[in-house]
């Protein structure tokens, strides 16, 4: 069978299986890299070659340095200063809360930031008595913006960057897509400030995140054996590296029928029990034996709370992470994550080294300055993204060495080209919008980017004024809940419904498909 139908039927496939929802993604793309493999569209070293592809490298990087910021408490003290300067008034905190995301994902990515603030975002609504569901889609929309505001905002603008360096004279600078970011950003506080009242619904989730910034508080009134024992209440149950969780003793525990004495280490010997409550009360005696159902409160370091109350011996009430994020100072980590950051953006915005060096260069000194442990480094980086991409780079590759993405720019340029390269631009951003919907924004740069190349090349035009385009419009993903993990993210603490996603994010989508094909040629001529 002749190669570019092969490519078309695998490509058809994958869509059906993205849109579906019933395969794993990352199945999907895996599937596809070897799918290409076995109808012998591409050698097995092409079909694989994405999984040792720079891009994906640099994307995982940008998981571990953001979640050194996250684990840190650095993303959470600029959550709390919302609120300490938001007052009770909607609009400022709606501006302050947009700003601050759009301005953290530049540096960190749409998930981490948004990922970061959520639990904020929503405590700010309630303590201003705002319906969360008012904050959080601007919230997420802010999100998709700043991701235009650097390189570092979203994978899509590494993928991109990666296609004009090798077909469009060049990489595209760190803070370059700030030009069209910053128009953008503004845009999209402009219209979630006038338009988020009428067009968003006001409605709560039945489940709102636990404010926990006055946690060591809360302890101490619950367990007034803490205040004795510091002299009226002046004990510091949590600092830059030591901390507290309450944890829940289950049945067949291994804990039960255990005796503990405020003091006791646990058996792991990492950390010390410094209270038992059960059925709601404190237990002030020198000893006593554990049931299930009893409440231990235990101290240690952060790394030692979150690595031993994970596992099945108990159930955490608060995880450490969240009462770290939230309650806990930064830090000299905190410090150490805020100077690593600095320099591996000099490094991207200088260009003194490859992108993916700088990357790999930052989460390396998150693990050894110990902002990060290792294991946390691996659990923070999103596997589905990297393999998504890894799986569909093959995919594109197949469009241009088979010819398909040649096929398919022709047909625009055949289609759309007497009406010049600008109804070309606008037919190739009306593709991507469509699918940005459906499939991940990812996939849709790493398929359209090939053909948006190909009917630059068809037209005798630049192709980086396509290419760009094409990242903003991919950052439009605003009409389904499932366009972007974000929006998910935001859609139960939102209590949002689907159309209330299409209802408000059609202006955001008409304003980026404006920017793209109006003012993205201006910057980058055809």
């Amino acid at each position: 069978m002749d190669p570019v139908v092969v490519t078309f039927v695998i490509l058809g496939l994958a869509v059906v299986a993205f849109v579906s929802g019933r395969i794993p993604i990352a199945v999907v793309a895996i599937g596809v890299a070897l799918a290409l493999w076995a109808t012998g569209v591409l050698t097995l070293e092409q079909s694989l070659a994405g999984f040792g592809d720079p891009t994906v490298l640099f994307i995982a990087s940008l998981f571990v340095v953001s979640e050194g910021l996250d684990a840190t408490g650095v993303t959470a003290r600029l959550g709390r200063l919302v609120v300490a300067r938001g007052g009770a008034s909607r609009n400022r905190v709606l501006l302050l809360v947009m700003a601050l995301v759009a301005l953290l994902t530049a540096l960190i990515s749409v998930n981490g930031a948004v990922a970061a603030l959520l639990p904020m975002a929503v405590v700010v609504a309630v303590r201003i008595g705002l319906p969360p569901s008012q904050l959080l889609l601007p919230l997420a929309f802010s999100a998709h913006a700043g991701s235009l505001l650097a390189l570092t905002g979203t994978p899509v603008n590494v993928i991109v960057s990666e296609f004009a360096a090798e077909e469009a004279g060049g990489p595209f600078g760190y803070f370059e897509f700030a030009l069209v970011g910053a128009p953008l950003v503004v845009g999209t506080l402009l219209l979630a400030m006038l338009l988020g009242k009428r067009m968003l619904p006001a409605r709560s989730a039945d489940t709102v995140p636990r404010d926990l910034t006055d946690h060591a508080r809360t302890l101490l009134a619950d367990y007034s054996g803490l205040a004795e024992a510091d002299g009226g209440g002046r004990a510091v149950l949590i600092d830059a590296e030591n901390g507290v969780a309450e944890v829940m003793v289950p049945p067949r525990s291994e804990l039960v029928g255990m005796r503990v004495f405020p003091g006791m280490a646990t058996p792991s010997g990492k950390l010390v029990i410094l209270a038992l409550a059960r059925n709601g009360r404190e237990l002030t005696g020198p000893d006593a034996d554990v049931e299930v159902g009893d409440v231990l409160l235990l101290q240690g370091t952060w790394d030692d709370l979150e690595a031993n109350t994970g596992g099945d011996e108990v159930r955490v009430v608060d995880a450490p992470s969240a009462v770290r994020g939230q309650a806990a100072p930064i830090g000299t980590r905190g410090v150490a994550a805020i100077v690593v950051l600095a320099a591996m953006v000099v490094l991207l915005a200088t260009g003194l080294v490859p992108a993916v060096v700088a990357g790999l260069l930052a989460a390396g000194a998150m693990i050894l300055t110990r902002v990060v442990s290792i294991g946390r480094a691996y659990r923070a980086i999103s596997w589905t993204t990297v393999i998504l991409v890894a799986g569909m780079i093959p995919l594109s590759t197949a469009f241009t060495t088979t010819g398909a993405a040649e096929i398919v720019g022709n047909a625009l340029v055949a289609a759309a080209g007497p009406g010049g390269p600008l109804v070309v631009l606008l037919a190739v951003c009306v593709l991507v919008v469509v699918l940005g919907q459906l499939i991940s924004n990812m996939a849709t740069a790493l398929i359209v980017a090939p053909i948006a190349l190909s009917a630059a090349a068809e037209l005798g035009v630049s192709g980086r004024p396509f290419l760009m385009a094409l990242t903003v419009v991919a950052a439009a993903a605003f009409l389904t809940p499932i366009a972007t993990p974000v929006n998910l993210m935001v859609m139960g603490p939102g209590g949002y419904r689907f159309g209330d996603y299409a209802r408000f994010g059609w202006p955001f989508t008409l304003l980026f498909l404006a920017v793209a094909v109006l003012l993205v040629p201006l910057i980058w001529p055809f």
